[in-house]
């Protein structure tokens, strides 16, 4: 009857300049579509690199068949906002439905047997249906194409997309692919990148097939898998029905400007379909913050580990809520090395054979894994308190981490020594008398011999174990601290990278609760109970006298409320005063708001210096302030803020007075 089609939509674990891998992978999807019986296949977007179109780069999908390129077709609207700099890099193209001649290479001429092909906005017509192209942000643009090329005929959209994890974000792209056909009609297949490609972002799959605004098929989110390939088999007259009932889509259809068309001599069905089944709509499975959170960083630790060709990481792990969740994130990428083992996947194994150096091993038990991969080191000082040591040492038996208890009292008074020498004078912290500034660089001292001491067991403590390589150093400073500056630079936040620098306090505690009920890690329970702390001030009666929240002067859930204000909202110190006083209206005074913004753009602005040498962190929260790539701002503020506080005084003057005439 020609009237149903098999479509696949790829998700690629691809990797910016690996040439041969990447080819090996497109290659291998294409052979796993065909063997699923599929007529089209869409891969992630960038799978095949930019082409240079009369001396303009653009960032192109290519579309062909049985060697002949079909259509070149440019991308129309580039990402330029948050990660994203396209405009760096590519040019959009801004002739709507315009198709030029764009002359081949001669080594692509050779393969092909053409020397020109159509390049431009341009859908194409098979035998039996048409297709239109869409490249990743052309989705989230207000005037997606697909709009028009529904209205136009086109019956399967399809879109390469190279979309990064954030956590919460799947529900958007789920949304956005089911509303594309929901009021047109049609198919819309989705394809993703994944994996780590090198930097600060994890792309997270969650490949998708969806028809007439619902999921047919639905491909993973987090997986070690390097190709994935969906297939969907679609009846062409559902669309054609559903699009039919809507009298207000086919008013404006027939006013349509219409596309340029490539006919092309082939059919995406088969003339003899009748008893071939039809996927129906299914219901998406999310996953919870938590377990994006367990198993989005561990793919990305584990595609880190595998290319940069070390023997594993090292975490300085405190006992507290932090580092244990960054230990927490490498047991879950053990658990999923694994578990891809188990299930056939030989790459992994052929990674994991690698970095162990052991041709015959074979990873089964996560905590063997994580006792060959994972060194954790727990460098105490005269003032960390047993407590932290005793949570510290059963959370790595538990994980089954190589686990070293170390002293930096030495190193520390070595170094104070140093400075008392030269000066004649001695520090000391506030409890004994000393100045806030003898304190704070005593603390700092202790964080710094720590970061120094990581870095010297990363590089040597496979060695003294009679193993090859080593060990990458993992930060985990939060994503609110790093917001309020609350950690010294160059400490032991300082390493190569950082899984859970882009996660909130508050998104933390719920993964260790997560960790607690899957993972059965008990010594995450009097981690939980412990209030936060530095350790780097002396105890008063062997008890911890220093927590987070009181050295910063803020919770860490108001931080995060300060943080989605400041990058998502845009605020500044009056705008944001102007949003808490409605907000926190039953908690808060006008003037007690005013305080805390006030306190907040103080620490704020006199750490801001600090994200310049922040650690390389996995992204996952768009109020991120990575100064990177994603948060570009001053590092130099005028701290005093005197304009922007002046305005708001006013503005508490002004409320106070009206209370009182109430």
């Amino acid at each position: 009857m020609g009237r149903v089609v098999s479509v696949a939509a790829c998700a690629l674990n691809q990797w910016a300049l690996d040439f041969e891998g990447n080819a090996e992978r497109i290659l291998r999807s294409i052979s796993i579509a065909k063997s699923k019986g599929a007529r089209y296949r869409l891969g992630p977007e960038l799978e095949i690199w930019p082409l240079m179109h009369r001396n303009v780069r653009y960032n192109c999908r290519v579309i062909f068949l049985n060697k002949k390129i079909l259509l070149i077709r440019p991308k129309l609207s580039l990402a330029n906002t948050g990660n994203y700099r396209e405009l760096r890099w590519f040019t959009p193209w801004n002739k709507a439905r315009h198709v030029e001649e764009y002359l081949l290479p001669r080594i692509i001429q050779e393969v092909t047997g053409q020397d020109t092909v159509p390049f431009g906005d341009a859908v194409l017509a098979t035998k039996d249906t048409c297709l239109g192209t869409e490249i990743c942000e052309e989705l989230w643009a207000p005037n997606s194409p697909h709009i028009e090329m529904g209205l136009d005929g086109v019956e399967i959209f399809t879109n390469s997309s190279g979309s990064h994890h954030v956590l919460r974000k799947a529900h958007t792209r789920v949304d956005l692919v089911n509303s594309a056909t929901a009021k047109n009609g049609g198919i819309y297949i989705l394809s993703n990148q994944k994996g780590c490609d090198g930097d600060r972002l994890y792309y997270d799959g969650c490949a998708m097939i969806s028809m007439n605004g619902e999921i047919v098929a639905q491909g993973s989110q987090f997986s070690l898998d390097d190709v994935e390939v969906l297939v969907a088999t679609l009846d062409l007259e559902d669309v054609r029905s559903y699009r039919a009932e809507i009298s207000s889509r086919n008013l404006a259809a027939s006013k349509v400007n219409p596309f340029p068309r490539i006919k092309v001599n082939f059919a995406l069905s088969y003339s003899d379909d009748l008893a071939v089944p039809i996927c129906v709509p299914i219901q998406w499975k999310h996953h919870s913050p938590e377990e994006e959170i367990c198993l989005g960083p561990a793919c990305w630790l584990w595609d880190y580990l595998r290319r940069s060709k070390q023997a594993g990481f090292l975490l300085p792990l405190s006992g507290g809520i932090d580092s244990s969740a960054t230990a927490c994130i490498v047991y879950s990428m053990c658990h999923q090395v694994c578990l891809a083992v188990k299930n056939g996947n030989a790459e992994v194994l052929a990674d994991a054979r690698k970095i162990v150096h052991d041709e015959t091993y074979i990873p089964e038990d996560p905590r063997e894994f994580c006792k060959l991969v994972f060194t954790t080191c727990y460098m105490a000082s005269e003032n960390s308190s047993q407590d932290t040591r005793n949570r510290a040492k059963l959370l790595a038996e538990q994980i089954g981490s190589y686990h070293i208890n170390l002293n930096i009292d030495a190193a520390v008074k070595a170094i104070v020594g140093i400075f008392s020498m030269v000066t004649g004078r001695t520090p000391c912290f506030s409890v004994y008398g000393g100045s806030s500034r003898e304190n704070l660089a005593l603390q700092n001292v202790q964080a710094r011999v720590r970061m120094v001491l990581a870095y010297l067991f990363a590089q040597l403590t496979l060695w003294t174990r009679g193993m090859p390589g080593g060990l990458l150093v993992l930060g985990s400073a939060n994503v609110d601290e790093s917001l309020r500056g609350y950690f010294t630079k160059y400490d032991c936040s300082s390493a190569d990278i950082n899984p859970i620098g882009g996660i909130s306090k508050t998104d933390l505690k719920n993964f260790i609760q997560y960790c607690i009920e899957n993972f059965h890690l008990t010594a995450l329970r009097s981690i939980m109970a412990a209030p936060p702390t530095a350790e780097l001030e002396p105890l008063v009666d062997g008890q911890v006298s220093q927590t987070d929240e009181a050295d910063m002067g803020m919770t860490y859930a108001e931080l995060s409320i300060y943080g989605k204000l400041r990058k998502i909202a845009k605020a500044g110190p009056y705008s944001m005063f102007y949003k808490l006083i409605n907000l926190w209206k039953e908690i808060c005074t006008p003037r007690e708001v005013a305080s805390k913004v006030k306190h907040f753009f103080r620490m704020y602005s006199v750490n801001r210096h600090k994200m310049t040498t922040l650690t390389p962190s996995y992204h996952a929260e768009n109020y991120s302030p990575d100064d990177n790539r994603f948060d570009l701002r001053p590092f130099l503020y005028n701290t005093t803020w005197s304009w922007q506080f002046r305005c708001i005084d006013n503005q508490v003057n002004i409320l106070s007075f009206s209370d009182v005439l109430i």
